[in-house]
């Protein structure tokens, strides 16, 4: 694999903070158009067609529509300001892929659990993953058309959240809507995790 022998936590480009990040949430939810989105180099994906033979376990209620799925990762870097740079890791989102989330969260400062409104059970098992592991992580709810609208505290009830995690709204196709995901993640970072009030400044 391509990141085999490679730390971008650890790494220093040319001084440049490097601060690796996931992007979780369920299947379909929309972690590779934000990794695409906001990324300033041409993104690794490792989309492959849905099959047939896939669709037995595959829930495909609520993204009929959807004809790929990410099988490894996505992969995307931005630019924060001249001392941060981001490297984004999106993750699989289906569970037979889930062998791939101890690998990708080694190194990670933080996450963002993405959800959909019409499919919040689709984000207990990443929500779930990271407050086991103590990962600092904020919940963003991609605004899809037609999707019920809640409250950031109806969300926060529906997936049973501590008071300090925060829940934001986003349209992840809009790449300034995406940014600021990770502007909020990074402010959360900094304050309530130790390595991130040392290594990340707020942008």
């Amino acid at each position: 694999m391509v990141f085999a022998n490679f730390d971008p936590v650890t790494a220093d480009i040319d001084a440049v903070q490097v601060v690796k990040l996931l992007i979780a949430g369920g299947f379909g939810v929309g972690k590779t158009t934000l990794v695409t989105a906001v990324s300033e180099i041409t993104p690794l994906r490792t989309e492959e067609r849905l099959s047939e033979l896939g669709a037995a376990v595959d829930d495909l209620t609520g993204v009929e529509g959807k004809t790929t799925t990410t099988v490894a990762l996505d992969f995307g870097r931005i630019t924060i300001n001249p001392q941060v740079m981001l490297y984004l890791f999106g993750t699989p989102g289906q569970d037979r892929f889930w062998f791939m989330w101890r690998e990708l969260s080694l190194g990670a400062l933080g996450a963002v659990v993405l959800a959909d409104t019409r499919r919040l059970e689709d984000s207990f098992a990443a929500v779930d993953y990271f407050e086991s592991r103590e990962i600092p992580f904020i919940v963003a709810v991609n605004c899809f058309a037609g999707a019920d609208i809640y409250e950031a505290d109806e969300v926060r009830a529906a997936l049973d959240l501590p008071s300090h995690v925060p829940v934001v709204f986003c349209d992840v196709r809009n790449r300034q809507s995406a940014k600021d995901v990770l502007v909020h993640l990074l402010e959360h970072i900094a304050t309530t995790s130790p390595a991130g009030r040392h290594r990340t400044p707020t942008p």
